[in-house]
């Protein structure tokens, strides 16, 4: 994850740790934070000034950390599928590696926390935006408008944290998680080519396919 040290890791650490099925961010106390950190009570106001401001801490750590191996694999990507595969197998991985912090995402983004909610909106869109630019950058996938790769991106990222916690509580169904998230990408973009098609272009493209 990103590089932070001292009270600040071990504040985020002991967050991490507290989180259940049944906790969330905004449930956990101050005292019972800094008790589980090791740390005086009064340290936390060293770093954060109260829960909320703790939070979005935590919440923006989690999302650098991924966000920055995902853009290293799309901008080395060859092809959209190549894209699609490499970024889908990265990001399961990285939640299967860190569940607490896939547990903070995924019950955050409907939490008690109007703050934290605009928080997780806020970093989804940018996640959503980046992988929009890197595709459009890498021209990896050509005949699509910018605000179209951008549309589809917005969903891409929403679906990929939608099936989180399958992934990780259903390990029997990982490989179908992954190669249906994969599909569901490249489904998006062909669709969309297939939108722009005039109905005679698609009328003669379903007529070749049935010859075959």
């Amino acid at each position: 994850m990103s590089v932070i040290t001292g009270g600040k890791l071990k504040l985020v650490q002991a967050a991490l740790r507290l989180i259940t099925e049944s906790r969330s961010l905004t449930s956990l106390g101050l005292r019972e934070l800094a008790r589980e950190a090791g740390l005086n009570p009064n340290t936390f106001y060293r770093h954060f000034r109260n829960l909320d401001e703790f939070g979005l801490f935590v919440l923006g750590y989690i999302a650098e950390d991924m966000k920055r191996g995902v853009r290293e694999l799309r901008q080395m990507a060859e092809s959209s599928d190549q894209a699609a595969h490499e970024t889908v197998q990265y990001v399961y991985r990285y939640f299967l590696a860190n569940p607490a912090a896939t547990t903070v995402a995924v019950r955050e983004l409907h939490g008690a926390s109007p703050l934290l909610r605009r928080a997780l909106e806020t970093q989804l869109s940018a996640s959503a935006r980046e992988m929009a630019e890197d595709i459009i950058d890498r021209n990896l996938v050509s005949g699509l408008s910018e605000a179209v790769i951008h549309e589809i991106s917005g969903m891409t990222i929403r679906y990929i944290l939608f099936r989180a916690m399958d992934y990780i509580e259903k390990p029997q169904q990982r490989d179908q998680i992954q190669q249906e998230t994969e599909r569901f990408i490249n489904r998006q973009f062909k669709g969309a080519f297939v939108e722009q098609l005039e109905p005679q272009d698609i009328a003669r493209a379903m007529q070749m396919l049935s010859l075959r």
